[in-house]
């Protein structure tokens, strides 16, 4: 029989001190109490629906439609409660794999405008310069005229007369080459052969995620007030909208009349042959 520790005596000491890091869901809630605000509150100078908010304070972030809005969900609800959103992003991201790296979407445009393409001849562009290059001509031989009428009374000697008054020489406005004026929508000459939408935050700010035919992330960020956004592919173009009552869409040209609630999340397709919600 030995007299000594037992093997439950000998294990390390633990710190009660050290302990795991508050969720995020409860660090929102507790920063939400600290405020004095409820739940209502938050979502009244949100626009995040009550049953996201309850959602993301029990780390529920599935209602959230991704990790996307996700995302812009907790920054939004952090500066709500007067809480720093970028440790609490940082630990969202930890949590679910990291933030994927959006592809830029200008490079993606810039690839899809310089790949060869056979087009028609642009007949409108072409009597645009027709009508400049007559008016240039008039122009050009008015200011001519009159420079020659000139020249020729300086050589002769002439002087005029207080009786006879010397011919006012035409004056010709110099012409203007006037550029069309661009249209209230900046796709309202869309291309048949692709698919045009731009989205415009009209009515307050909103997380918009845009997507080719190909699956491809073209766009990842969130539009203030005032802000607009134009995507353009050959096939389709796939929409993520966070809060879709601030948005209005605009598809191949014409404006859409989808009545969408605000704070509502609305996941569209849209084509060629469109408008219509995919």
């Amino acid at each position: 029989m030995s007299i000594g520790n037992s093997p439950e005596d000998e294990r390390p000491f633990e710190d009660p001190s050290e302990e795991a890091p508050v969720s995020i869901g409860r660090a929102l809630r507790q920063a939400r109490i600290d405020a004095g605000l409820t739940v209502g509150d938050v979502s009244a100078a949100t626009r995040v629906r009550v049953a996201i908010v309850h959602a993301i304070e029990a780390d529920d972030f599935t209602p959230c439609g991704g990790d996307v809005y996700a995302r812009g969900h907790i920054r939004t609800l952090a500066r709500a409660v007067h809480l720093d959103p970028a440790p609490l992003i940082e630990r969202y991201d930890a949590a679910h794999g990291g933030r994927p790296a959006p592809t830029p979407a200008a490079p993606l445009f810039e690839a899809e405008r310089i790949r060869p393409e056979r087009r028609g001849p642009n007949w409108t562009a072409a009597m645009v310069a027709a009508i400049v290059a007559v008016v240039g001509f008039v122009g050009f031989t008015a200011f001519k005229g009159g420079d020659d009428g000139a020249k020729e009374q300086v050589a002769e000697g002439a002087t005029p007369t207080a009786g006879k008054a010397a011919s006012p020489t035409p004056k010709t406005d110099k012409p203007v080459d006037r550029k069309p004026e661009p249209s209230d929508s900046a796709i309202a000459a869309a291309p048949q052969d692709k698919v045009t939408v731009q989205v415009s935050a009209v009515d307050g700010r909103s997380w918009v995620a845009a997507k080719d035919h190909n699956g491809r992330l073209v766009f990842d960020g969130l539009l203030k007030k005032g802000d607009s956004k134009t995507f353009q592919d050959s096939e389709k173009i796939s929409l993520v909208l966070g809060d879709a009552g601030a948005i209005d869409l605009f598809v191949n040209g014409k404006k859409l009349n989808d009545d969408f609630r605000p704070g509502a999340v609305e996941r569209l397709t849209y084509t060629k042959g469109d408008p219509q919600a995919g």
